[in-house]
């Protein structure tokens, strides 16, 4: 080797992380430990939606969600479970919580505490955003005004107790997920930003702030159009020191810097040949690690097989090791930044930030991002409604999906189908551990904490210290939830959906034309109820094909997320719906739709047609159609006129046969 090789200093790589979490928290700790001893540098932990969303796994609503999406984490037992035998002081966790951030990161404290580590040496992040929930992901509980209050009682309280703790991770990986486009989330998630600084600074001394404010991070998404996305990177960076220093006066430097964590795109990933999420996978890691400027602290990479299901530990290892080949195998930590002054890079740059500036100032007047939730959603179903519509189209190139469809059956399928099953015995499991939890503990002690955290809730004082306190004495997360709702009350985000029909979709006449005979048949116009049961809150594809339905002349029905079968089967019979079509993602659709099913039959609207869909593996579309479902769809089923003309057709076959 020669001396000048030897001299070379490389940058530190990012942290490798999976974003990994099932079943339980016995098996999840497992898995941990196995991607650690891989050579995963630090962990990011997948709750499930009952969690997330402040519920016990006992709950009506919980019900085929335990376990699906993520790990189950009841109480400081479940907790404990999941970081057996993982020295926490020595860890980087990132924890996907936001909701119930509060409440999770009091459990890790505890946990911590209990394993006798030193609190202020904690390393990682509480995603802990809600703005974000309300336009994307739909994990929230509470309304905007005392979702920001928690945003910033978590920001003081890691700020004196746990100082290299970042207490809130500004999302914009979702807002991609659900349509926006670089100038919409470069502006959006810094407006987020912005108002949790807000909130945060008259909490501290002013000398304090820019300390506080260096610790705000950031976690974003990169799609395909890797170039771009490395200059909405380069523009994120400039963007955020700018605020920074003018809003709010933070001179020194080093508390300026943009720090994120990246999941790439999984909005982009295909259910047609899988196998080519790979290639898609790497490119967009590219866009985050390329620049010196503006390269990811952290990187988590989706599966090849995210699309189809839960991916399996391989699966997993496979995404950990492209990390570990790009950043210990080739020389890029040898070089400064490979883009700087390039004239390209710089036009495309600068012109990422005055749209986003032009859209910050838009945001402004209304109140900021509090005041402009409904604005910002409907603007990201009208951004997702455009990205379908250039698909359908072929505008858009999505190799597999509307071009070169054809190919050889992917060897990755064989077997197990390509993904892991949850077995259904978890949630049973799951459940006979928290009845034997609230058992065994001290009801006094329990009772006692739920009041104080209550009382401190209702005052306004900061709930960490008594969120932390009840996590102790055993509070489990519906009880912790309950205490917040019962306070603040409980929030119905915007569908983004209503308003008149958008004249933006083409090759409607021919559906609005069978929309209409059909509705001159069924002597009422169509209508054509939409709903999602149980906890998923990943409404997009529910948004788009209510959207669509709209803009065909039907009268759709679409409450938003988080109904119970029985909810859905009442407004099925109160709006006399001719179709009744489900969207399901989160791996519940078996228990969910046959409940459903079941209840229609028992209302004596068992006739109505009811169309289901979601990421449901062929063998379960098989089930769900021998419960009586006439239509199962997929991601694969990206034509949504084409599903359009399916649901005219059930309503009333005899409007399609005249067309």
């Amino acid at each position: 080797m020669s001396q000048s090789q030897q001299d070379i200093q490389k940058d530190r790589p990012w942290l490798i992380r999976t974003y990994a979490g099932h079943s339980t928290a016995k098996a999840s700790n497992a898995l941990y430990r196995s991607n650690l001893a891989k050579g995963q540098t630090g962990l990011s932990v997948a709750f499930d939606l009952p969690t997330q969303t402040g519920y016990d796994s006992d709950h009506v609503l919980a019900r085929g969600e335990v376990g699906k999406v993520g790990v189950p984490v009841c109480h400081l037992g479940d907790m404990r479970t999941l970081f057996a035998d993982i020295p926490l002081e020595q860890m980087n966790t990132s924890m996907t919580i936001n909701a119930t951030a509060p409440w999770l990161l009091a459990l890790y404290i505890a946990t911590a505490e209990e394993q006798g580590a030193d609190v202020t040496k904690l390393q990682g992040t509480v995603q802990n955003d809600l703005i974000k929930e309300y336009l994307s992901r739909g994990t929230y509980i509470c309304p905007p005004k005392p979702s920001l209050k928690m945003i910033g009682d978590v920001a003081e309280y890691c700020y004196t107790n746990v100082p290299k703790w970042n207490p809130m991770n500004v999302c914009s990986y979702h807002l991609q997920e659900a349509g926006a486009t670089p100038e919409q989330e470069l502006a959006f998630a810094l407006a987020t930003a912005i108002a949790v600084l807000d909130e945060l600074k008259p909490r501290v001394p002013a000398e304090d702030f820019p300390a506080l404010a260096g610790r705000i991070s950031f976690f974003v998404n990169a799609g395909i159009r890797f170039v771009t996305e490395m200059c909405k990177m380069r523009a994120f960076v400039d963007l955020w020191d700018e605020i920074l220093e003018s809003r709010y006066g933070v001179d020194n430097p080093k508390f300026r810097r943009f720090r994120y964590g990246v999941q790439v795109n999984s909005l982009g990933l295909t259910e047609q040949q899988p196998e080519n999420n790979v290639y898609r996978i790497l490119i967009e890691m590219l866009a985050v690690t390329l620049s010196k400027k503006a390269r990811a602290r952290a990187v988590q990479l989706p599966a090849w097989n995210e699309a189809l299901g839960l991916p399996r530990p391989w699966d997993q290892q496979w995404s950990m090791r492209m990390q570990q080949i790009l950043a210990y195998e080739t020389d890029l930590l040898e070089f400064d930044d490979l883009f700087e002054g390039n004239p390209a890079v710089d036009r495309k740059v600068e012109a990422l930030k005055d749209g986003a500036r032009h859209e910050l100032a838009n945001l402004e007047g209304m109140g900021g991002a509090i005041g402009s939730i409904e604005y910002m959603k409907s603007r990201l179903v009208d951004s997702n409604a455009d990205r379908l519509n250039r698909i359908e189209k072929n505008e858009t190139v999505v190799v597999g999906v509307n071009k070169w469809t054809e190919g050889e059956p992917s060897p990755l399928m064989t077997g197990d189908g390509g993904i892991m099953v949850v077995d259904p015995a978890v949630e049973a499991e799951q459940i006979d551990r928290l009845t034997a939890w609230r058992s065994e503990r001290d009801a006094e002690a329990v009772k006692s904490a739920l009041a104080d955290l209550r009382a401190v809730a209702q005052k306004g004082a900061n709930v960490m210290p008594a969120s932390i306190a009840a996590a102790k004495a055993g509070v489990t997360t519906g009880e912790w939830a309950a205490q917040m709702r019962a306070v603040h009350g409980e929030y119905r985000g915007p569908t983004g959906v209503s308003g008149s029909p958008s004249n933006k979709t083409e090759g409607l006449d021919d559906i609005r034309d069978a929309v209409n005979a059909a509705s001159d048949h069924l002597g009422r116009r169509l209508k054509f109820l939409i709903g999602k049961p149980g906890l998923d809150g990943h409404s997009n594809g529910a948004e788009q094909i209510a959207f669509r339905a709209r803009d065909c002349g039907m009268d759709i029905g679409y409450e938003g997320i988080r109904l119970t079968p029985e909810e859905i089967v009442e407004a099925a019979l109160e709006d006399k719906a001719h179709v009744v079509g489900l969207s399901i993602l989160s791996g519940s659709h078996i228990p969910l739709v046959e409940e459903l099913m079941q209840r229609m039959r028992d209302a004596g609207v068992g006739d109505v047609p009811v169309i289901v869909g979601g990421i449901i593996p062929d063998e379960d579309a098989t089930r769900l159609r021998a419960m009586g479902v006439a239509r199962v769809y997929t991601p694969k089923d990206f034509e949504l006129n084409a599903i359009m003309m399916d649901v005219v057709a059930l309503a009333d076959p005899k409007a399609v046969a005249a067309e």
